[in-house]
């Protein structure tokens, strides 16, 4: 028996296979979607779903075959898409990266006015209402993700997840039905489709065999997560709903590995008046000065793309000497940086954790950012063996709902670290 899982990313799509009964993952299919629709404003950041949609369908259709026994479905979270009555789409994809929620709105901003933040879907239909862009014949809105198990599935109403719909804001506004549970959606030839779960608890659901320990992914962004029974809800930290009655504790960081990206690209600006280096040749730089000595260190607030609750403020970089004015200096301080800001967001959370797992190419590709995380936090850092973390996440999470295994518990037994 198989399972297969999808995820529905920002820039590409993830479709995975892995076997039931050893979690192995058997073929992975990764894809550019290419579905950025440009001449946009700067501010706007919008898909094309037809793209997505084709592209997500192409992969799914490449790794199906008849011992697979159910399809997983995940992907980018706070997004929506308008759809009729009928269940077709109205709007490109408002991807969680639109801005239009900054844009003023009487004395403050739309996001502020709904106290959300930009991105997040109550408020793109809000500023879309407002401004007489919303379709005139849209019943519901949701995820492109739900929008693909309609197709699949050829529902006329999207269904929502528990863990999706909080990603719009505080109120279902979407009109779609509801679903909390491990739940089937319909069939895509002859196969059961589970009901699309947001990625961020596709990640953790793949990741935390131990419910004690704590999640960091860093990917553009950054993330802190922690499985709780409490509803913890502060300035910088969102309580999710995740399975089984419990909370996914989350602390996000706008920029995260993005900030090292940033230096990378300011390193290669430099270089490129002597030469023409490519990305990979400027990483390598990057880690050969991670090998000298950095003390002592510069202190780097890497908060260069704001925070949900402040978009407007600014990083910096300070404690700047005679002997740490130099890039190894400055390139161990913006990982400290990285490291500082989820720490202080796991802080907030009142949850004592006993070990770290660590996910994304952020982690995977920077053992001196490990290091730093250990040191910070105090505790040894795991990373799992499979690097599709949101897609095989969906694919547990159909194997509970086709009933191979009981609950989390039971098919988390899947999850392997590397040695």
């Amino acid at each position: 028996m198989k399972a297969v899982g999808i995820d529905i990313g920002t820039t590409s799509i993830c479709g995975i296979v892995c076997d039931a009964a050893s979690g192995k993952i058997l073929k992975v299919i990764n894809r550019s979607s290419d579905a950025f629709i440009r001449g946009c404003a700067d501010w706007e950041k919008i898909q094309s779903v037809e793209k997505i949609i084709s592209c997500a369908t192409d992969i799914l259709d490449s790794l199906i075959d008849e011992n697979v026994a159910v399809i997983g479905v995940t992907g980018q979270m706070h997004g929506i898409v308008y759809t009729d009555a009928n269940g077709n789409a109205l709007s490109p994809l408002y991807t969680w990266q639109d801005g239009r929620g900054n844009l003023p709105y009487g004395k403050t901003t739309y996001a502020s006015f709904l106290k959300s933040y930009t991105g997040y879907g109550n408020v793109t239909d809000f500023y879309n209402t407002v401004n007489n862009i919303r379709p005139t014949n849209a019943e519901f809105f949701c995820t492109i993700h739900d929008y693909l198990v309609m197709k699949l599935c050829a529902l006329k109403k999207p269904i929502i997840h528990a863990t999706d719909l909080a990603s719009f804001g505080e109120e279902n506004k979407s009109g779609a039905d509801t679903e909390d549970g491990y739940a089937i959606a319909g069939y895509y030839k002859n196969i059961p489709v589970t009901v699309a779960i947001g990625d961020n608890q596709a990640s953790v659901f793949s990741t935390l065999a131990n419910e004690n320990d704590l999640l960091i992914n860093v990917g553009t962004g950054s993330q802190v997560s922690v499985i709780s029974s409490n509803k913890v809800s502060k300035d910088d930290i969102e309580a999710r709903p995740y399975f089984e009655g419990k909370y996914l504790l989350v602390g996000a960081a706008l920029c995260g590995g993005r900030a090292y990206s940033l230096l990378k690209a300011f390193y290669s600006d430099i270089l490129g008046y002597v030469t023409s280096p490519d990305d990979a040749t400027v990483y390598g730089i990057m880690d050969r000065m991670l090998e000298r000595s950095v003390e002592p260190a510069l202190t780097v607030n890497t908060r260069f793309a704001g925070t949900r609750k402040d978009p407007q403020s600014f990083g910096s970089i300070s404690g700047i000497t005679t002997e740490n004015f130099n890039p190894s200096a400055l390139t161990y301080g913006v990982l400290c940086g990285m490291a500082d800001e989820l720490f202080t967001m796991y802080k907030q959370m009142n949850e004592n954790k006993i070990g770290i797992v660590g996910s994304g190419n952020g982690v995977r590709k920077n053992p001196a950012f490990i290091r730093i995380v250990e040191k910070k936090f105090g505790r040894t850092l795991k990373v799992p063996l499979h690097t599709e973390e949101a897609a095989f996440g969906a694919a547990l999470y159909g194997l509970v709902c086709c009933g191979a295994y009981k609950n989390a518990r039971e098919v988390q037994k899947l999850i392997s670290y590397i040695e």
